[in-house]
């Protein structure tokens, strides 16, 4: 049975497209592909009524910056945002993930955690239902795990910033852990900072595992920059290129061989250098790499509008090429399984009815003459009655191990993995009306399908509409610039005659 979405999510999607109306009508159109994308959801039983693919990505810039304490992180964004909106020290000043987000009011708040996980425009909507799962009882302390700032601030606008505590707490390890995963699922641009004044990275070696491995799996592994921090610390001893190797050798340990460290220190904060000479090397150091990391910071509502469109593209490809054939895997799995179960308790049964027959007396000489047979032929009432209740009870034996059979493999699937829950869309196919025999999970044909190909094909088209605002190969638009401003000279030209 088709069930489609809830009220409460329809009205969220509404509001989604009412507050991307002003920033770009692609986003809003690629809303409504997301809505086709959960139509074949919905049908396969991959998604809930509460559910949509379009909530799980964030449709804002996020940009989130991660790293040890002690790393400057803090002292980064409020260079960056020219506000002193966190705190700083050599110390855990904050154990919190901080949403850093633009405000018309010039004072700095402060509110608590409950208002990002209650409101689906922001990062972290039902966050505290995640962390429930991996730390039972702590989904209900979201406080003590996020924090909304809001500053008036011009950097701000358009994107959002996320901080994150010092990455190397041990206390609440697992909960933080997995809103720092979560948060790298939707950014657009992640900083992870490291601290120069500790050379020797291979005590942090399960922090690094955790940071950079991941990245390795990942299609996204550009949007990561690593950042060695507090390069002033190494001036004294003019060492910088020992300490960036060390780093970088840490990194290739973990299996990552792309990308480069950018280098960067607070000049406010940083130590004087007296050398001339060595100073202006690192501040012409500090200028090219700072340059380039606000560069990338300053186009993330551009890496935002794609992002969005290839996860568009790349939900509807893993339906299709990922769970529709894992859905299937476990059918035919299953099918097997019951065949093989149904043939075990068929013969068992049989082989126990013809024992007990034999046991009554009802054979004799290889002839099956039991003394009710002559009433049996004779009635067909009793035919009815006896073949009703052979096929009773060997259908209920079909079902009993369909559905003994079904909840053993349910236990082995992940209810989260890939585009939304295999274990559900599994459960959907061994309906007692679904026949063992099917071949297609059910809610997947021609018309599922031809949506899928349909998605795909307004994704290239919202790719190719991007490219012609942000890239003209051809000089198409100067050469309409030119043939414009020439009609208006010679408008200006026929006027003065």
């Amino acid at each position: 049975m088709f069930a489609g979405p809830s009220k409460l999510l329809k009205s969220r999607l509404k509001s989604l497209q009412d507050n991307l109306a002003t920033e770009n009508p692609i986003l809003i159109d690629a809303v409504d592909s997301f809505k086709e994308l959960d139509r074949v959801g919905y049908r396969l039983g991959l998604l809930s009524p509460d559910q949509s693919f379009a909530t799980t990505i964030s449709w804002w810039p996020l940009i989130s910056i991660l790293g040890t304490f002690s790393a400057g992180k803090s002292s980064f964004i409020n260079s960056y945002l020219g506000v002193n909106i966190q705190l700083t020290g050599n110390q855990a000043v904050d154990d919190k993930f901080t949403v850093i987000c633009y405000s018309q009011d010039e004072q700095v708040r402060v509110l608590p955690g409950l208002a990002l996980d209650a409101d689906p425009r922001l990062p972290f909507y039902q966050i505290s239902e995640e962390i429930e799962k991996v730390a039972a009882g702590e989904g209900s302390r979201i406080d003590t795990y996020l924090q909304l700032k809001t500053c008036k601030s011009d950097a701000l606008k358009g994107k959002i910033l996320i901080d994150s505590p010092g990455f190397d707490a041990d206390e609440q390890r697992n909960s933080t852990l997995k809103i720092t995963d979560h948060i790298i699922d939707l950014a657009d641009l992640v900083l992870v900072f490291f601290d120069a004044r500790h050379p020797e990275p291979g005590a942090m070696k399960d922090t690094l595992q955790h940071l950079v491995e991941g990245t390795i799996r990942r299609n996204d592994a550009g949007k990561f920059l690593f950042i060695l921090n507090q390069m002033d610390s190494t001036a004294k001893e003019d060492n910088a290129e020992q300490v960036v190797a060390a780093w970088q050798r840490a990194i290739v340990q973990t299996g990552l061989s792309t990308g480069r460290f950018y280098c960067i220190y607070n000049e406010k904060a940083a130590q004087p250098i007296e050398d001339e000479h060595l100073r202006q090397r690192y501040q012409e150091k500090l200028d090219v790499d700072l340059g380039e990391i606000k560069h990338r910071m300053s186009e993330v509502s551009v890496e935002r509008v794609y992002r969005i469109i290839g996860a568009l593209e790349n939900t509807a490809n893993q339906i299709e090429q990922q769970a529709v054939p894992k859905i299937k895997q476990v059918m035919e799995l299953w099918y097997r399984k019951v065949l093989i179960y149904d043939g075990i308790l068929y013969g068992l049964l049989i082989a126990l009815l013809i024992t007990l027959s034999v046991y009554a007396g009802y054979w004799v000489e290889w002839s099956f003459q039991p003394p009710w047979l002559e009433s049996f032929k004779n009635s067909r009432v009793i035919q009815g009655i006896t073949a009703g209740v052979i096929f009773a009870v060997f259908a209920g034996i079909h079902f009993w191990i369909r559905r003994k059979v079904a909840n053993k493999i349910v236990k082995t699937l992940p209810t989260e993995n890939g585009p939304g829950n295999i274990a559900a869309a599994f459960i959907k196919n061994i309906h007692p009306l679904r026949s063992v025999f099917a071949v297609n999970p059910a809610g997947w044909g021609r018309r599922a399908r031809k949506t899928i190909e349909r998605v795909r094909n307004e994704a290239d088209n919202f790719v190719k509409s991007l490219n012609d605002n942000f890239a003209d190969p051809l000089g198409r638009k100067e050469a309409e610039r030119l043939e414009q401003e020439a009609a208006l000279v010679s408008k200006a030209e026929s006027k003065a005659d």
